[in-house]
């Protein structure tokens, strides 16, 4: 029953970080969306074989989680949660691509091995932005700074909705485990029969919640509009917030530091 639990309130966790009063939690959220999504569009822009240019962005992320304390180790176990999803679909690239790229001293790089560990910087930072953003932010302050940027709102409740909504998920989960733990002898009925069935009720259990709890909010006069506080108007700080870190990640996309250092220590050298 702790398997089915622990999901979940690792899950609020994550939000909760965002009560935290650090410079990071006092930028304006609509500041903080700009800055993750341009930072995020910047990584994903660099050519597959540009792992090295990757490196330096990951200045950003580790400033935040510093600036904003959120926890190293926190963070890295979200990553390495998904990793196995990135690395089967990155796996194969050192197999299916074996050109000659680079060579470094005796041994020769393959555009492969570039292409994978370019694949895994990229899952990397813009995942582990994605999670400070929402660490140093919360769901509901994001929620509410992209309704204030003119995304629709039909995107921005559906958003709010599915995140506030899965806690009621696995509150039926942990019901269900709960009860088919107490009637379970042993290890009769731990199968994956068991399971299979358990998801199917699961479904139904849900479906029925979700009509009472949107009865409920009907009749609390709820008019398919998720009303917050006003967002105040911008600071200076915001603003410099924004302006440095995205002069930065230009800067960083324009000039590859990595290979100008090489270069550097070649002469020397």
């Amino acid at each position: 029953m702790r398997s089915v639990e622990s999901p979940f309130s690792d899950i609020g966790r994550l939000d909760s970080l965002a009560g935290k009063k650090t410079p990071i939690h006092g930028v304006d959220p609509r500041v903080k969306v700009l800055t993750t999504i341009y930072f995020m569009a910047l990584v994903v822009s660099f050519g597959k074989y540009d792992p090295a240019g990757l490196a330096p962005l990951i200045i950003y992320p580790i400033a935040v989680m510093v600036i904003g304390d959120i926890p190293f180790g926190y963070i890295a176990k979200k990553l390495l949660i998904a990793s196995p999803f990135v690395l089967s679909v990155a796996l194969f690239n050192p197999i299916l691509d074996q050109s000659p790229a680079l060579a470094v001293g005796p041994f020769i790089v393959t555009g492969g091995v570039l292409s994978f560990v370019s694949i895994m910087a990229k899952y990397v930072l813009t995942v582990s932005a994605g999670l400070t953003l929402i660490a140093c932010t919360g769901v509901d302050a994001i929620c509410s700074a992209l309704a204030g940027m003119g995304v629709p709102r039909a995107f921005t409740i559906q958003l709010l909705f599915l995140y506030r909504y899965i806690f009621v998920l696995g509150q039926e989960a942990v019901r269900m485990a709960r009860a088919r733990a107490l009637r379970s002898f042993g290890n009769k009925g731990m199968g994956m029969t068991a399971y299979s069935s358990m998801i199917g009720h699961l479904l139904l259990r849900t479906l029925d919640r979700a009509q009472r709890i949107h009865l409920a909010m009907l009749c609390r006069g709820f008019d398919g509009e998720i009303r917050s506080a006003e967002i105040s108007g911008l600071r200076l700080w915001d603003l410099l917030y924004l302006a440095g870190w995205s002069s930065l990640f230009t800067l960083l996309r324009l000039y590859n530091l990595p290979a100008w250092l090489g270069r550097e220590l070649g002469r020397l050298i």
